[in-house]
């Protein structure tokens, strides 16, 4: 790489953009980032080794992957719903003429994902090379109506920029990501073994500021610069489903991204604030990936114990586990006279017969604890699955009280 020794002090961004200095300094960082990185590799630890079932964890891809992408796209200004891409995903999804290109977009963003994925699968990643960076925006912007001047994959000859930002001088696009490319393949990146996902993390929130921030493309310098980061993030080892979680951060949080990307030019070159503020919110992303796989297996267990609990073959017992699978969909407590209406087949079990053979089968349920009894009605007793929960007072509440009297019978219907 002969262009990075061409006498850097004199080249025009060193005035114009004295903060791309390329250097990195954790040493004043905030203990509250060493514990988010922490938090951060821990969980994403959790995240590989949990068991799910198939449909779980396709239904958890499908969920995350468009949002993810999603939300790459949709910061560049690409207003296609969540819905509307999860069926662009399985190629379902024909959109009018007029916002057919909005699609295609999604469609560029998939398929640069999916080679990043397929090459590391296979063990073929690439090391990060101008050539590389290069062929990521030849991609995203591949098949799209480009402003004149604008050729994929290719440096801008003209000032670029987003809003206030001007990228750095079309001069100096080719030798900055040359020293891009020079400074994330060096020692300032080289995982220790056992926390490859924290250097991971810090490299990618890097990779994708610095891009950015030299803006050397005509179009797509943020959907490359997320692309940086999806591909270094599973290098490190986080699991795929958490790979566009970054990016789904800097969406739900736009105006406050541009005013971190700002704050870390304005302050010369700082960019612990910016890092902090990234891995935070992959931190609160990834609890709310945990939440909703400790939810599809607090199902799975809450089905495996009611089945064990009525494992009787007869059809009482079988009415019976259809009535607490039923309660078990429900999110507010039930009623008794609608227990009928739960579901066709409740319906049909119930069907000429009295209100007592509900009030036994749910006396049986509440005397196997399978259900609670509150002022609203009745609801499936699911918490009594979790473990480990802390230990706390627990207040003499009504539902508490009347949760452990038996239903009394009626004579009438």
């Amino acid at each position: 790489m002969g262009r990075t020794s061409d006498r850097p002090n004199s080249r025009a961004y060193r005035k114009t953009h004295p903060w791309l200095t390329f250097q990195l300094d954790l040493k004043k960082a905030d203990p509250k980032l060493w514990i988010a990185l922490g938090e951060a590799q821990s969980k994403c630890a959790h995240l590989a080794g949990i068991p799910l079932k198939p449909r779980y964890d396709d239904e958890m891809h499908r969920i995350y992957l468009a949002k993810g992408i999603l939300a790459s796209a949709a910061i560049e200004g690409n207003t296609l719903s969540e819905k509307e891409v999860q069926d662009r995903l399985e190629g379902k999804k024909e959109l009018p003429p007029s916002r057919e290109y909005l699609g295609n977009e999604i469609d560029n963003i998939i398929e640069a994902c999916n080679e990043i994925l397929n090459d590391i699968k296979e063990g073929k990643e690439q090391k990060l090379t101008p050539r590389l960076v290069k062929n990521f925006n030849k991609t995203i912007l591949k098949g799209l109506e480009l402003n004149e001047g604008v050729t994929p994959g290719e440096y801008t000859h003209h000032p670029i920029g987003v809003g206030r930002y001007r990228g750095a001088p079309p001069e100096d696009c080719e030798f900055l990501v040359e020293r891009f490319c020079e400074w994330l393949n060096g020692p300032d990146f080289q995982a220790r073994d056992g926390y490859e996902i924290i250097h991971g993390l810090i490299k990618a929130v890097v990779a994708h500021l610095y891009l950015v921030w030299i803006h050397p493309f005509g179009d797509g310098n943020g959907r490359t610069a997320r692309l940086l980061e999806v591909k270094f993030l599973l290098e490190a080892g986080v699991p795929s489903v958490a790979t566009h979680l970054l990016s789904n951060h800097y969406n739900q949080t736009r105006m406050e991204y541009y005013r971190q990307l700002d704050r870390a030019s304005g302050s010369g070159g700082d960019i612990i604030p910016f890092i902090g503020y990234a891995i935070q919110g992959f931190v609160d992303e990834l609890r709310a990936q945990i939440n909703f796989v400790k939810i599809q297996q607090w199902e799975i267990s809450w089905t495996n114990y009611t089945h064990e609990t009525l494992s009787g073959k007869s059809t009482t017992e079988a009415r019976r586990r259809k009535l607490v699978e039923a309660l078990s969909r429900q999110e507010e407590p039930v009623s008794k006279g609608d227990i009928r209406k739960l579901s066709p087949e409740l319906a049909e079990e119930y069907k000429g017969k009295t209100t007592k053979t509900i009030t036994r089968d749910l006396n049986y349920l509440h005397e196997k604890d399978l259900i609670a009894r509150t002022a609203k009605g009745y609801r499936a007793k699911k918490e009594i699955i979790l473990a480990f929960l802390p230990t706390r007072k627990q207040e003499n509440t009504q539902e508490n009280s009347e949760a452990q009297q038996p239903l009394p019978l009626e004579d009438n219907d």
